[in-house]
């Protein structure tokens, strides 16, 4: 089976594989097939970005596509920076600097300073318009720690762990993330759909 990743994201692509592959499903990235569009991020929610992925990229290619949109919601800051959490500090998405601002931001605010990753993946065929969710809970820590992963995972140390995620080697924190969760869900899906075609 083959399905197309709305991303051009390598270390999204990287993390999908790993937990699809198992399954002997071919993910294939934006770039394996040689499309080159950024699609702007512009709605309010993360499932509107999540649809307007999939079905962008669906509709060039016809091949099943999952797109996803995920991002990190701090209590204190009223679920900022949510669906604005690559380019929180800028449209030039550097990791860094969002870092910081969320460290800036939370500078003053009580602690502990509690926050989920959220990931909603779309699944979007001819027939198919499905919405999977998955959330991490967890804490902002004082500083960055660690350098595995992206994003803000050096700031997240995620509830039952006294590691960041960006501590933790990826095979556990792919056992733990919000995007995993979401993704088991959908392997979840398939398998069941897998199931019912065999049957029939």
């Amino acid at each position: 089976m083959k399905i197309v990743l709305a991303s051009n994201n390598p270390d999204k692509v990287k993390e999908v594989k790993e937990i699809l592959g198992p399954l002997g499903i071919e993910i294939f990235s934006l770039k394996d097939l040689g499309i080159k569009i950024e699609i702007e991020e512009d709605q309010p929610t993360f499932e509107g970005n999540a649809r307007k992925k999939a079905r962008t990229v669906f509709e060039l290619t016809g091949l099943p596509t999952i797109a996803d949109d995920s991002g990190l919601m701090v209590e204190a800051l009223d679920g900022a920076p949510g669906v604005y959490s690559s380019r929180y500090a800028g449209e030039e998405h550097n990791y860094e600097k969002n870092n910081q601002k969320l460290l800036q931001e939370l500078k003053n605010k009580p602690e502990p300073h509690r926050a989920k990753f959220v990931c909603f993946i779309n699944y979007m065929t001819e027939t198919e318009d499905e919405i999977f969710i998955g959330e991490t809970s967890g804490e902002i820590l004082k500083e960055p720690r660690g350098t595995n992963g992206f994003g803000y995972d050096p700031l997240f140390k995620p509830d039952g762990f006294d590691k960041s995620y960006a501590e933790l080697p990826s095979e556990i924190k792919n056992k733990i993330s919000h995007r995993y969760k979401a993704l088991v869900k959908f392997r979840n899906y398939l398998v069941e759909k897998l199931k019912k075609q065999n049957v029939h």
